[in-house]
């Protein structure tokens, strides 16, 4: 970790750069006009907005004589004392970062040991000289967001929790709720003893309708959001109108988990999106514990134009921890998620600012479709489709056009960042944070709106994957459920009788469909295979005529819908996969049974959905085509 303490007062690290060709005057002069408006330093421009790559930055100074600090960096030891006189988006800003007083000097971290602003703030701030041990910029994040970060993790992860426990899933069931639950389980079970045949009857008479009702809303709402087709939110006429020096900062955050193999492909999507380059803050959110998305990222052989942002371990591990802790981090006048593999059409971000002009000032949030590139991989992906034509091009708009709360989709999602933050950000404790944050917006009267454009994803294709990445989904609306449903009245007083009705058969009868689904398989196939005297006693034919129906015409409804999906995208090749919808369903049926497990025994767990293992080359998906 040798460094010669006189170099920074010899050749800055641009000149240096320059003198090897690795950026040009007209870049320096780019970069210091840029830091200047921004007040982000030399270092902080020069390589996370696609100047210089790492490798080519350490090469540069290695051949003038620099030495760098090899990754134990990491492990340098440290001084509270020193440490209380700094602030993280300071030192994160420079990449620079003192640590302790040795021999009346300051050990101190540093990308760029040249940057003379920085070396003033040590001097005057400790009144003593830098020892300066030069050090990947990487390397000093990480350590950075380790020893300066508890604050802001222990913040992204109960701030909603302390200003507002009511919607805070942190709390599963309440006393309340376990009352009313077991208290319906224990009259059911003592009616059936006590008049087993009535009350079978009515159970399943019940429970079937219900069935039948939820997919005929879905229907309703689909047939109602295929209206949204008939006109365009945003044309590429006013697309093109935008004027780019008029457009905003605005923040992408990325949060990811060991997704080393799919930063070369996030990079290049990234590089796609037609927006300025120095209006983007792009934040990688990467845990402190993913040492294998940091090498890779440390590896690249090409600029970046991201920020690296290192979340510093707190429990639970979820996604909407991480990005709450890069809210404290973003620029942006408007914000929004993208997954490691997404494909956003090019123009995406100018069409949500044109409609966000548009709108009245209530509406805080804007929703992209979502759709694959993967599409006709294999069966799961043909079906994953299917499913999601239909939900963000029908079904969504059916919700918009009813004025009904959108449970948000866990990318391309796009806020206004003050109005979300006004909100408490995602909940970290909901494992489908998105569908949850939807709703919280329209309780406190502010709207979503959907635009036509799309994102590409991933489809998983691969069952076992599937099933993770379900029931994932399926517990979080189950916990979005009980958490909005603690007050019944005051839901209602907040979104109105309509809203109500919406959220009780969109977010509530969705899981609970999918539990119904094989109890009602079962009688059907018992009754058609089977000749049980005993279910002719319990159920008389009316009854069971009256399951069955319900049974089959619901999966009529659901195969129709799937049929309406191809339509919009002229996915055709598609359109005899909605005939296996009710094969489908039963793989939902599974999802929803271990959804529910984890609900009662691990709430907070965020079971990790792997990516990248799509054959299917991203190109296919056709990013500049919208809707």
């Amino acid at each position: 970790m040798s460094f010669n303490n006189t170099m920074y007062e010899t050749l800055p690290v641009c000149e240096i750069l320059i003198n090897d060709q690795f950026i040009t005057r007209s870049n320096l002069d780019e970069i210091n006009d840029f830091s200047q408006r921004s007040e982000l330093s030399f270092i902080k421009i020069a390589l996370t907005f696609g100047y210089i790559s790492r490798k080519n930055y350490e090469r540069s100074l290695i051949n003038a004589g620099y030495t760098f600090a090899d990754t134990t960096v990491r492990d340098e030891a440290f001084d509270e004392a020193v440490l209380n006189k700094l602030d993280l988006k300071y030192v994160c800003n420079f990449f620079a970062l003192p640590l302790r007083i040795e021999n009346n000097q300051v050990v101190t971290l540093m990308a760029d040991p040249t940057d003379q602003e920085f070396i003033n703030f040590v001097r005057e701030t400790y009144k003593m000289e830098p020892r300066i041990i030069l050090a990947s910029d990487l390397d000093i994040c990480w350590l950075s967001h380790k020893l300066l970060g508890e604050n802001y993790v222990k913040s992204a992860v109960f701030a909603l929790r302390q200003s507002d426990p009511a919607n805070s899933a942190s709390t599963t069931f309440t006393t309340q709720q376990l009352v009313f639950l077991f208290a319906g389980f224990a009259l059911t079970v003592f009616f059936l003893f006590y008049n087993f045949i009535p009350v079978s009857i009515v159970l399943n008479v019940v429970v079937s309708s219900f069935f039948l009702i939820s997919i005929v809303f879905k229907l309703f709402l689909a047939l109602l959001g295929s209206r949204f087709e008939m006109h365009q939110a945003v044309t590429r006429e006013e697309v093109r109108n935008v004027v780019d020096d008029d457009l905003p900062i605005y923040t992408i955050q990325l949060p990811v988990y060991k997704e080393d193999k799919l930063i070369k492909k996030l990079i290049w999507n990234l590089q796609s999106l037609d927006y300025p380059r120095e209006k983007l803050d792009i934040k990688l959110l990467i845990e402190e514990d993913d040492s294998k998305t940091l090498n890779a990222v440390k590896d690249l052989n090409f600029p970046a134009i991201f920020d690296v942002v290192i979340v510093p371990f707190h429990m639970p591990k979820t996604k909407p921890k991480a990005c709450n802790y890069g809210l404290y981090f973003s620029r942006g006048k408007y914000l929004t998620i993208y997954d490691a593999e997404d494909i956003p059409d090019t123009d995406q971000l100018k069409k949500v600012i044109t409609l966000f002009e548009k709108l009245p000032a209530h509406y805080i949030c804007i929703q992209c479709a979502l759709n694959y590139f993967n599409r006709n991989e294999n069966f799961l992906t043909r079906m994953f489709t299917l499913e999601y034509s239909y939900w963000f091009d029908y079904m969504l708009p059916g919700l918009d056009t009813l004025d009904i709360p959108i449970p948000l989709g866990g990318t391309s999602n796009h806020f206004k960042l003050d109005k979300l933050i006004e909100l408490g950000g995602w909940d970290p404790f909901n494992v489908t944070e998105d569908a949850d944050l939807g709703l919280r917006a329209y309780s406190k009267g502010y709207k979503v709106s959907i635009v036509n454009s799309t994102t590409y994803e991933e489809a998983n294709n691969e069952p076992f994957n599937w099933i993770r990445q379900r029931s994932r989904w399926i517990k979080g609306y189950m916990q979005t459920y009980l958490v909005h449903m603690r007050n019944p009245i005051k839901l209602i007083k907040k979104v109105g009788i309509k809203g109500f009705l919406g959220f009780n058969f969109f977010i509530g009868a969705t899981p609970l469909t999918f539990l119904i689904y094989p109890v009602l398989l079962f009688i059907f196939f018992t009754y058609v295979v089977f000749d049980f005297s005993f279910i002719s006693a319990i159920f008389p034919n009316w009854v069971l005529f009256i399951s069955i129906f319900n049974l089959l015409i619901g999966n009529v409804l659901m195969v129709y819908i799937n049929m309406m999906a191809v339509f919009k995208r002229r996915f055709y090749e598609l359109i005899l996969f909605s005939l296996a919808n009710p094969v489908y369903w039963i793989l939902h049926s599974i999802s929803a049974y271990k959804g529910l497990y984890q609900l009662i025994v691990n709430p907070f767990f965020w079971e990790k959905t792997n990516h990248g293992l799509s054959k299917t080359s991203q190109t296919n998906a056709n990013p500049t085509t919208t809707l």
